[in-house]
C-alpha cells in the first residue's frame, strides 16, 4: 500500500511542476462545529459542552486565518486544506498540505491566546 501512495504521489509532483499557486482542497466547516452552531442557539449547553464549542470555534477560526496567509504564497505549489486520511483503520486529520515540486510540507495550525515566551537555551515556550 505505502508504494502505490508513492507513486500516486510522484505523478502528482510531475503534475505540479506544470501548476502555479492554487488551493485545490479548501477548507470546510467541521461537522461537530455546525451542531454545536445549531444547538448553542436552541439551548444552553453545559459546561463540557460550551468548552468543546469554544475550542472547535477556536481552531476553526485559526485555520482560517492561516488559509488566508497561504492565500497570498507567491510561488508554484499546491494547498490541500482539511485532509482526513485513513491509514492501518486509524483516521489522521491535516490542516493543511502544501506541497511544492520537490518538498510536501505539513501545518497543524493551533490559535492560542496569551503571552509566549521563547527561550532559544531551552528551546521551547515559557
Amino acid at each position: 500500500m505505502g508504494s502505490i501512495i508513492l507513486i500516486k504521489l510522484t505523478w502528482s509532483l510531475k503534475f505540479l511542476e506544470r501548476m502555479w499557486h492554487m488551493a485545490y482542497k479548501s477548507r470546510t466547516l467541521p461537522e461537530e462545529l455546525i451542531i454545536f452552531r445549531i444547538l448553542n442557539k436552541r439551548m444552553t449547553l453545559s459546561e463540557k459542552d460550551s468548552q468543546r464549542y469554544f475550542h472547535l470555534k477556536k481552531g476553526y477560526e485559526g485555520e482560517v486565518l492561516f488559509d488566508e496567509l497561504t492565500e497570498k504564497l507567491q510561488c508554484e505549489c499546491l494547498i490541500l486544506n482539511d485532509l482526513l486520511l485513513k491509514v492501518n483503520n486509524t483516521i489522521l486529520q491535516i490542516d493543511t498540505l502544501i506541497i511544492f515540486s520537490k518538498n510536501v510540507y505539513f501545518y497543524e495550525v493551533k490559535n492560542f491566546e496569551g503571552n509566549y515566551y521563547y527561550d532559544a537555551k531551552i528551546k521551547s515556550t515559557i
